[in-house]
């Protein structure tokens, strides 16, 4: 069964990269993340873990990272 949410969470992320909205493709990675989390939670994958907690972070930081404007802080 974990090894099903491995192969799913896969395949979120290669979709994940065909969407042109950014938002989208962070809400996808999001979405891959969490699931990946949850099958590497079931394995004891802690380093799956991590990494897919601070994408988590970055994803959630650029969404709701504040735009103003400025041409040095916009996200590229």
């Amino acid at each position: 069964m974990s090894e099903i949410l491995g192969y799913i969470a896969t395949v979120i992320v290669v979709l994940s990269y065909i969407s042109r909205d950014i938002k989208k493709l962070r809400l996808m990675s999001i979405t891959a993340c969490v699931i990946f989390i949850i099958y590497a939670s079931l394995e004891g994958l802690y380093p799956i873990i991590i990494t897919n907690a601070s994408i988590i972070i970055v994803n959630l930081y650029r969404i709701f990272q504040k735009k103003d404007g400025n041409p040095e802080t916009k996200s590229k």
